[in-house]
């Protein structure tokens, strides 16, 4: 295109997102790895929230707390527009981590920051206990327990 020419308003839609159709299409439900067990994730929302989780971090071990399996449940209660909750059922890879606080704030915290969440209750539980079986293969691999 030549200096001074304009741009149709199809061709700026075509330079900007090639893919509009790609962004216009509906959430598809799917399932997704959660430690070593898969999990369905029904809405947008929630894939957004466990996406969110997957940048906590244990802060002594370089692997993401989904990938650890240190999330037992999510769920996210959007009945009203805009003001979803979400509830994280979680452990720690020990009760007695001094951790736990930093984590769960971290859980909190992250999963506030997705749009439309409106409040984020974090249960801390030590039952089932945690333990590696509940790791993804990824996460075994990583952490050079194959």
């Amino acid at each position: 295109m030549m200096q001074g020419q304009q741009m149709s308003e199809e061709q700026l839609t075509q330079s900007v997102s090639p893919n509009i159709t790609e962004l216009a299409k509906p959430f598809e439900p799917t399932k997704i790895m959660v430690g070593s067990k898969e999990v369905s994730v029904n809405t947008e929302i929630e894939q957004k929230v466990w996406n969110a989780l997957r940048e906590c971090y244990d802060p002594e071990i370089p692997v993401n707390i989904v990938d650890l399996g240190l999330v037992y449940d999510m769920k996210v209660d959007d009945s009203i527009d805009g003001e979803a909750n979400a509830f994280i059922k979680m452990t720690l890879t020990a009760p007695g981590c001094g951790m736990g606080p930093w984590i769960a704030a971290d859980v909190k915290r992250k999963a506030s920051l997705v749009h439309g969440i409106k409040n984020v209750l974090v249960d801390l539980v030590f039952e089932p206990s945690w333990n590696t079986s509940m790791m993804s293969e990824a996460s075994k691999l990583m952490l050079n327990m194959v």
